[in-house]
């Protein structure tokens, strides 16, 4: 099994490509991932597969021209070639007036986020994991993946800064399905391999699907909702995107533009980005060097602002915030850890509080709609009950959401005290509770 490749042969490596001559700056970003991934379906093992991947991306200024190119090799003679290549293309590309130059030397705050058990997983260990929710799933089909995975990034630039950070990530999932259809899905995330709770997923999984079979229809329309973590992870990972960035607040793409200092949610709904906090997973700086910190989005309900590069923030004369992606980016800086914070509600007291409404385990196949108008849609799946008289009444045909994001959180009435963790990719994450919403819109219904 690999390991980490370290700070100072990064920095050997590195000092390859800073120095080339003919350039008025040179940044390296450097990405070292590995691990494992296993999955299953109908109840056994069908794929098991390990990777390695090590990629250098270099960015090259040249009189106010820049070029980008990269490389899989990790040598001082394929970082250099890299550089000399990015110089070249640095050499014809069209002037860039509104480069902000690169990242100034600033300290990054130290974070242990390496565990070594999850770095080292075999495929033996993961499909003992996988045979414990196989084995909750009894009498059930099971399906789902568990990865393992491991990464490194530093960032080093001509400026003289230096930064460099591992971590870990393993996710497991499984989705239960029983011969009377019912199907039901549990997940979850940890930076450590000894949180793994596959029992729990198991267990989680099979209770769905045991409580789904012969599923009623239930008439599109307005209803209110309990959205446990997995759903809610959703509406938040999509306000990352289409609310948050400062390029698309800047121009006015953003369903928060001008809406500074704006109620936008309940006065209970708070929402922040603090990669340096140990409950997320990730780097404590982005990938231009600069150090991530803690931003309040949201804070009782009122937008404060949003995220900034190093670009969007020269344009708005604001500080950077740590939120840049790779170079070359059209798209501007996301929040890429994304916290709600909890309220003092169970899952239970939500539905009990619900005299007509919709339990929903998750969402899929959802997609933007109108951004400035926050709408996004998509199906609910893997666990969708009616709820009546406050208590679960049977299950239903999963059906189709319409909905605004902000209108969602500005009719939440309740929000749970248990914060889940959920991760769409190895960058991004969001930590949120389950949350009751009134008016929840779904406007078509499927067959099952």
């Amino acid at each position: 099994m690999p390991g980490t490749i370290g700070p100072d042969e990064v920095r050997r490596v590195a000092d390859a490509a800073l120095g080339i001559g003919g350039a008025d700056g040179v940044e390296v970003l450097f990405m070292h991932s590995w691990g494992g991934l296993t999955r299953f379906a109908s109840s056994a093992i069908h794929q098991s597969t390990w990777s390695e991947d090590t990629d250098i991306r270099v960015r090259v200024v040249k009189d106010g021209r820049i070029g980008v190119a990269s490389a899989n090799g990790f040598t001082p003679e394929e970082s250099r070639a890299a550089a000399e290549s990015a110089r070249e293309i640095a050499g014809v590309a069209a002037p860039d007036p509104l480069f902000p130059g690169l990242a100034p030397p600033a300290p990054i705050e130290a974070t242990d986020r390496l565990d070594e058990a999850i770095a080292s997983a075999s495929p033996e260990q993961r499909a003992e994991t996988v045979a414990d929710v196989v084995g909750r799933c009894a009498g059930l089909e099971a399906a789902g993946a568990y990865e393992t995975s491991a990464m490194e990034m530093a960032v080093a630039n001509s400026e003289g800064q230096f930064a460099w950070a591992p971590w870990t990530l393993a996710s497991l999932s499984a989705v239960a399905k029983s011969q009377g259809g019912g199907t039901g899905f549990a997940e979850t995330f940890a930076t450590t391999l000894g949180d793994v709770d596959a029992s729990g997923v198991g267990e989680r999984a099979a209770r769905k699907a045991r409580s789904s079979d012969e599923p009623r229809d239930l008439d599109p329309g307005a209803y209110t909702v309990v959205l446990e973590p997995a759903a809610v992870s959703t509406l938040v990972g999509f306000m990352a995107f289409i609310g948050f960035g400062g390029r698309a607040l800047l121009e006015g793409r953003s369903c928060l533009s001008g809406k500074n200092g704006q109620r936008v949610a309940a006065p209970t709904v708070s929402i922040y980005d603090d990669a340096t906090s140990p409950l997320t997973i990730g780097s404590p700086f982005d990938f231009e060097g600069v150090p991530r910190r803690r931003v309040e989005l949201i804070r009782d309900g009122i937008f404060l602002d949003g995220v900034y590069d190093l670009r969007t923030a020269k344009q708005t004369g604001k500080e950077p915030t740590g939120h840049a992606l790779p170079a070359p980016n059209p798209e501007g800086p996301f929040p890429l850890n994304l916290f709600m914070e909890p309220g003092d509600a169970t899952l239970e007291e939500m539905i009990a509080a619900t005299e007509r409404g919709v339990l929903v385990t998750r969402f899929h196949y959802s997609n933007i709609v109108h951004e400035v108008e926050s709408t996004i849609t998509g199906m609910t799946r893997d666990g969708t009950f009616a709820i009546e008289d406050g208590e679960i009444a049977h299950p239903v045909k999963n059906l189709r959401f319409t909905q605004s994001i902000l209108e969602a959180l500005t009719n939440t009435t309740m929000i749970g005290r248990e914060t889940e963790l959920a991760s769409e990719f190895f960058f991004s994450s969001s930590r949120v509770p389950a949350l009751r919403i009134e008016g929840f819109h779904f406007t078509g219904r499927s067959d099952h």
